[in-house]
């Protein structure tokens, strides 16, 4: 037992309860779906009397803690394990023929000329864009296609105001010619309809070099260039200031992503491709 402000902590109780969650308010009334102080304090009779802060200090001095939860990560994909395991391999041989074998990363994001919303230092908050303003303006959407190469860090890219089977097509003829001395291209592609689609696959015959690698359905976590993505709004267009002046907001955009066409080590760290995690451990042939 341990002692918390002066009275016996029922901590194994206190915890059970929270574990079965809130009860209803009043009769008639749902039951929440998380807890707040005056709720565990109007669960427990023996809490009756207790501040709101001598609640908070119970809980602190039980051990408790405001906690955020975290998202599950699963794939409902059947063959999830078999995915994985020929995705490590293709990163294994890569790494005993540098060069030769070539493994890329490929994906699509979106883009607009409204800057995403974001903290920033700054000494008070920006002056809201009216509606009637926004509207008035032509929002732009773009579509951002690139290759992440998993040895190297260099980074391909297409853009266009859309990105269907002509755009795939006319960037795996990219991919294609940006690797001369590869005997093999292995291209890493998650499961859009658009990859698989007949002109696709038709195209892929005259490119004999490419070989897809499907990733299991649902798994962003497989594909490192989504972490790419993420670094991608986070310094290029989180709160830009060019929505008014869309070639600029391109430049830009452009010249963040050039920076790795030649490749980059801090790019194979920030997704996760140096280190200890699972397609880390493969690029090095483990």
């Amino acid at each position: 037992m341990v002692r918390c402000g002066g009275v016996f902590d029922r901590r194994a109780e206190l915890i059970e309860r929270l574990r079965r969650g809130p009860v209803p308010a009043a009769a008639g009334k749902p039951a929440a779906t998380r807890w707040t102080l005056a709720r565990v304090a109007a669960a427990l009779p023996w809490l009756a009397g207790y501040s709101l802060s001598g609640v908070w200090k119970l809980l602190r001095g039980s051990g408790i803690r405001l906690r955020s939860a975290r998202v599950q990560a699963y794939s409902p994909d059947p063959d999830y394990e078999q995915k994985v395991e020929h995705l490590c391999a293709v990163l294994r041989e890569a790494s005993h023929a540098p060069g030769e074998r070539v493994v890329v990363f490929v994906d699509q994001m979106g883009y607009g000329r409204w800057p995403q919303a974001a903290s920033d230092w700054m000494p008070e908050a920006p002056t809201p864009v009216r509606v009637a303003e926004r509207f008035a303006s032509n929002e732009r959407k773009w579509r951002l296609m690139g290759a992440l190469n998993a040895q190297t860090g260099r980074v391909d890219t297409l853009d266009n105001y859309i990105v269907g089977r002509k755009q795939v097509i006319q960037f795996l003829g990219r991919l294609n010619a940006a690797y001369p001395q590869a005997s093999r291209i292995s291209v890493v592609l998650d499961n859009w309809s658009i990859h698989q689609h007949p002109d696709v696959q038709e195209a892929l015959q005259a490119l004999p070099r490419l070989d897809l690698v499907w990733l299991p359905t649902y798994a962003p976590w497989l594909n490192p260039i989504e972490k790419l993505w993420r670094w991608v709004r986070q310094d290029a267009l989180y709160l830009h200031r060019d929505a008014g002046d869309w070639n600029t907001l391109q430049q830009h955009l452009h010249a963040f992503l050039e920076q790795f066409a030649a490749g980059s080590t801090e790019v194979l760290e920030y997704v996760g491709l140096l280190g200890d995690g699972l397609l880390a451990q493969a690029r090095r042939g483990r």
